[in-house]
């Protein structure tokens, strides 16, 4: 019965996990302990059962090829496409690289039969190339990256092979490794539960359809939501979408939209609209010890258009991959229900009207790379620099005033490694008066693969500084550590005007396994500083936050990734001191810098 439970929990152990590409692909020698675990199974049914339930068969003869990135010979530049041949794999027990690799698991095949295999049409959408158009090794990597960004696509190969008897023709092969679409989530506690329900590939499409639902069991109050989106309606990379929902305080949101982004370089028009309405409740401070609670109602239509260009004429990689934008947008926000005055004297809950434009020369390149993020799988790193202006008039409350703003961003990899850096200023302005300003400077940086013995290691810097002057006295309009490339765990609870935050994060790639386990242990920091109109830099005090943790792969599990992490915090305010908490930092909270010109926009203050 012992060895029952001890196969029972491994089972458990692997079906938590949340990825499917373990750390290292190399499959290690088989440990004895496995052996033995296969020789034990085979006495009954039972365990037999069990063991062909969770572990996969080893086959030290197997060979482990490497995913590559589509690479365009020149002798292949500029030839025909007579055929463009897709094949979408499920997500369990194939190989993007090998064709050999078939699923022979229990819960492979089941896996794969409950899963709905993405369309050939789905990905042929995403595809910058048609058949007879002449070989573009830009615009085969710009598809090649555009579907691997797809939530449906754990990765992609692309492969060009010259058609026999012919010197002007090739056929173009496309394998997609499909992911585990559907998300199952849920929590439980004495006062309440919910339950998610997130669908990234419904019916094969790559349309996302996600739900939610709760119950708080005190006053049987139930809540709900629902989230459909179409993503590239029949390639013209439009995404058009709707959500509703209400929370268990009886919030309610509902959104219509309709977007095309610049997805691409290649990309001449852009634009979308939106609509959305908001019903909810939220706490306001007017001097006395408690918050009041105040209803706010209003309705938001957005619509925006942009349109850019190649710069310079040429051919060169370079020059296609540096265009010239402009954008305009009109955004009127209309409050049908406000705070009392007292709450917000001077109107920042305000119906308005917003007109932006915005001008800007950008370069945005790719560079792939593995072990970043993603653990394994190829990642498209975004690299390249920024140049754009804002302005634009804002009439709030039946109060013009003007605004204008601009951003800088650069980004490189170097011999060092990578770092990149974005810089925002905007303000408006009123009466020579500037109001409202905001300066953001951002940075992100993150060394190459370096070499410890057999151990190799990346290194994460993510430094951020917001600077407010002249904001709306309220407390809405104010920033915290907790929210956006802040401190996680922290409470919102403490405010201020001004903020620096630095996160500091070691990654470690273990080679060798401990029975068959990978372990990819990471240690991250993070520390901020907050400070107010009364003070002319910061405050003294200094929040923490120290989190450990791991991402564990295993060759022989069918779900082969999990994580854990622990987040020590010395203090919170209201809370306590010497907090710990569980899972929550994940290591998917830094992420990429990006070199794109969308909608216009004020810069954000968070």
């Amino acid at each position: 019965m012992k060895k029952y439970c001890i196969l029972f929990s491994l089972l458990i152990i692997g079906h938590i996990a949340m990825a499917q590409d373990s750390v290292f692909k190399n499959v290690p020698k088989e440990p004895k302990i496995y052996d033995k675990i296969e020789k034990y199974s085979k006495k009954r049914k039972v365990t037999q059962f069990f063991h062909r339930l969770l572990f996969r068969d080893y086959d030290p003869n197997q060979k482990v090829t490497r995913e590559k990135t589509v690479k365009v010979k020149p002798r292949n530049e500029n030839k025909i496409i007579r055929n463009i041949d897709i094949e979408t794999l499920d997500p369990f027990g194939y190989s993007i690289t090998n064709k050999k690799q078939v699923p022979k698991h229990f819960v492979e095949k089941f896996g794969n039969a409950v899963h709905r295999k993405t369309r050939d049409i789905t990905v042929k959408n995403f595809l910058l190339f048609k058949k007879f158009d002449l070989v573009d090794s830009l615009k085969l990597k710009e598809s090649e990256r555009i579907i691997r960004s797809q939530r449906f696509a754990q990765t992609v190969e692309i492969i060009i092979k010259p058609v026999k008897n012919s010197k002007d023709s090739v056929d173009v092969f496309i394998r997609v490794l499909d992911s585990w679409s559907l998300i199952p989530t849920g929590a439980f506690s004495n006062s309440q539960a919910n339950l998610n329900l997130n669908e990234r590939n419904f019916m094969g499409l790559g349309h996302q359809f996600e739900n939610n639902v709760a119950r708080r069991f005190s006053d049987n109050t139930n809540a709900y939501s629902t989230k459909y989106l179409v993503t590239n309606f029949k390639n013209s990379f439009v995404n058009a979408g709707f959500s509703s929902g209400t929370d268990l305080n009886n919030n309610t949101i509902k959104t219509v939209q309709i977007a095309r982004p610049f997805y691409s370089v290649f990309a001449e028009w852009a634009g979308g609209a939106a609509y959305e309405y908001r019903n909810y409740t939220d706490l306001f401070d007017n001097g006395s010890l408690a918050l009041q609670p105040q209803n706010l109602k209003l309705k938001t239509y957005d619509f925006w258009l942009g349109h850019s260009f190649q710069l310079q004429p040429g051919q060169t990689e370079n020059k296609r991959q540096t265009n010239f934008f402009i954008s305009t947008s009109f955004r009127h926000t209309n409050y049908l229900e406000q705070p009392l005055f007292t709450f917000d004297p001077n109107g920042f809950y305000g119906s308005e009207r917003l007109f932006l434009n915005t001008i800007g020369i950008a370069t945005q390149k790719f560079k792939q790379d593995k072990y970043i993020f993603n653990f394994g799988l190829v990642e498209d790193v975004p690299y390249g620099k920024v140049i754009s202006i804002t302005g634009g008039v804002q009439n709030k409350n039946n109060l013009p005033r003007a605004y204008f703003g601009t951003r800088f961003s650069y980004g490189n990899f170097y011999k060092l490694g990578y770092f990149s850096a974005n810089i925002e200023l905007g303000s408006f302005f009123n009466s020579g008066t500037n109001q409202e300003t905001t300066i953001k400077i951002e940075g992100n940086y993150f060394t190459p693969l370096l070499p410890i013995g057999n151990f190799k290691f990346r290194q994460f810097f993510n430094p951020t500084l917001v600077l407010g002057y002249n904001r709306n006295p309220i407390t809405k309009d104010r920033i915290n550590l907790a929210d956006y490339k802040a401190i996680p765990g922290l409470t919102p609870s403490v405010v201020g005007t001004k903020k620096v935050s630095v996160t500091l994060q070691s990654q470690l790639y273990i080679p060798k396994n401990w029975y068959g386990f990978n372990f990819s242990p990471f240690l991250n920091c993070s520390f901020g500083l907050l400070g107010d109109t009364t003070n002319a830099y910061f405050n003294k005090r200094v929040y923490t936050s120290f989190s450990i943790g791991t991402v564990i792969s295993n060759n022989y599990l069918i779900f082969n990734n999990f994580q854990i992490s622990f987040s020590y915090i010395p203090s919170i305010v209201n809370q306590g001191t010497n907090i710990l908490k569980t899972n929550s930092f994940q290591n998917s909270d830094l992420q990429f810098s990006n070199f794109q010109i969308g909608e216009p926009g004020i810069v954000p203050f968070r």
